[in-house]
């Protein structure tokens, strides 16, 4: 019964993340759902226990989120130097 729930909490928080970087528009809330998806899915790795795949997913998120968000800084700071300088008419 308890991984039966587990299981589809870990289904709902998959299925919320990823609705939500679908239909987010501003990237720093995409960041949010990534996070809520990334842990259900760990969840579900743990629960067919794949412990090395759990491991290796707790390992490489913290990095993939944080290219993530110097993607975006980058991303935001050139547009500015573009329409500061004319390029980008809005």
């Amino acid at each position: 019964m308890e991984e039966f729930v587990i299981t589809i909490i870990a289904m709902a928080l998959m299925l919320i993340g990823t609705v939500g970087i679908i239909l987010l528009k501003r990237p720093f809330d995409k960041v949010i759902m990534f996070s809520i998806l990334d842990a259900g899915f760990i969840l579900v790795a743990v629960l067919f226990r794949y412990l090395d795949v759990a491991l290796f997913i707790a390992i490489a998120d913290p990095i993939a989120t944080i290219v993530y968000l110097v993607s975006i800084v980058k991303i935001k700071e050139i547009r500015t130097k573009k329409v500061e300088a004319g390029e980008i008419h809005d």
